[in-house]
C-alpha cells in the first residue's frame, strides 16, 4: 500500500456533457476555484478517480476544462479514509501535505503473504505448527517503532532506472529494492485473533504499511499481509472531516471548497 502519492496532477479520466462545461465556464467568467476538500475514499476507487470526479463536478460548475485537481498522498484502491483533494492553485501543496504524520487502522492476517503484500496480488497460505501469543505480537510491533529500515514492497511506485517498480514485477522481473530508513511513531496491537491482528499506526511520509504488515509477520515466523486498510489523519486532516463521495454537490463551485489554511 502506498501511503504517499507521487503524482500531483490526477489526468481527466471523467468527461462532462458536450460542450457543457464550455459554456459554464464562459458564463463564470472562467474563474478558477482554489482551495482543497477531505474525502473519505471508498473501496474500489484509486486516489485519481476520486480527483476525475471532482474535477468533472467543479467543471459542470463552471470551472476552466483544465482545472487542475491532485491529491496528498496515494491510497490503494482496497484502502478507504482521509485524501486531502487540493484544487486550482493549491495543488502546488501536495508535497507539504504529504509530509504531515499519518495515521492508520490496518488488519494484518498471519496466515498468509502475497506477492504485493496485501490483497490485490497472489495469496500464498503459510502452513503455522503453533500460533504466536498477544504478548509476541505485541513485542514484536514495539520493535518497529521508531526509525526503522524498511524495504519498500516491489510492487511499489518507486522508479528503478527510469521505471516504475510494479512494471518491472508485472512483467515477471525480479525486483529487488534497497531498505530505506522510515518513521514509525506509534504501532499498536488494537485486537489479536489468530490469524488476524488490527493495528493502530501513526507514521511520516514514505512509510509502507503492507511493509509493516509483511515485516511484523516474519518476525514473528510466520505469514503476513496486509488486508484491510483505513487511514485516519493526514498532517491536521482527520477522518472526522472527511466527506463521502456521495455528499459533494453536483455541480460544485468555489463555495463548496475549504479554504487552505494560511499556515500550510
Amino acid at each position: 500500500m502506498n501511503d504517499v502519492g507521487e503524482e500531483h496532477d490526477a489526468h481527466d479520466a471523467e468527461g462532462a456533457a458536450p460542450g457543457g462545461a464550455d459554456r459554464a465556464s464562459a458564463a463564470s467568467g472562467g474563474v478558477t476555484p482554489t482551495g482543497l476538500l477531505v474525502i473519505d475514499k471508498p473501496v474500489g476507487l484509486t486516489s485519481m478517480d476520486v480527483c476525475a470526479r471532482v474535477r468533472s463536478r467543479l467543471r459542470r460548475g463552471g470551472a476552466p476544462k483544465r482545472i487542475k485537481v491532485g491529491h496528498g498522498g496515494t491510497l490503494d484502491p482496497f484502502a478507504t479514509g482521509v485524501l486531502v483533494v487540493l484544487v486550482g492553485k493549491a495543488t502546488p501543496l501536495c508535497d507539504k501535505i504529504m509530509i504531515g504524520e499519518k495515521g492508520y487502522r490496518a488488519v494484518c492476517d498471519f496466515s498468509a503473504n502475497s506477492t504485493t503484500d496485501d490483497p490485490e496480488g497472489e495469496k500464498t497460505v503459510v502452513e503455522v505448527a503453533t500460533p504466536p501469543t498477544e504478548e509476541m505480537v505485541r513485542a514484536a510491533a514495539a520493535k518497529l517503532v521508531g526509525t526503522i529500515m524498511q524495504r519498500p514492497p516491489a510492487f511499489s511506485a518507486i522508479h528503478v532506472n527510469g521505471r516504475r517498480a510494479y512494471e518491472m514485477a508485472r512483467a515477471g522481473e525480479i525486483v529487488e529494492l534497497p531498505a530505506r530508513p522510515v518513521q514509525v511513531h506509534e504501532l499498536t496491537v488494537v485486537r489479536y485473533a489468530w490469524p488476524e491482528v488490527e493495528l493502530f499506526i501513526r507514521c511520516g511520509k514514505g512509510t509502507y504499511i503492507r511493509s509493516l504488515a509483511r515485516d511484523l509477520g516474519a518476525s514473528l515466523g510466520v505469514g503476513g499481509m496486509l488486508t484491510a486498510l483505513r487511514r485516519t489523519r493526514v498532517g491536521r486532516f482527520e477522518i472526522g472531516q472527511a466527506r463521502v463521495l456521495a455528499e459533494l454537490p453536483d455541480p460544485m463551485g468555489q463555495s463548496d471548497l475549504l479554504l487552505v489554511p494560511e499556515d500550510l
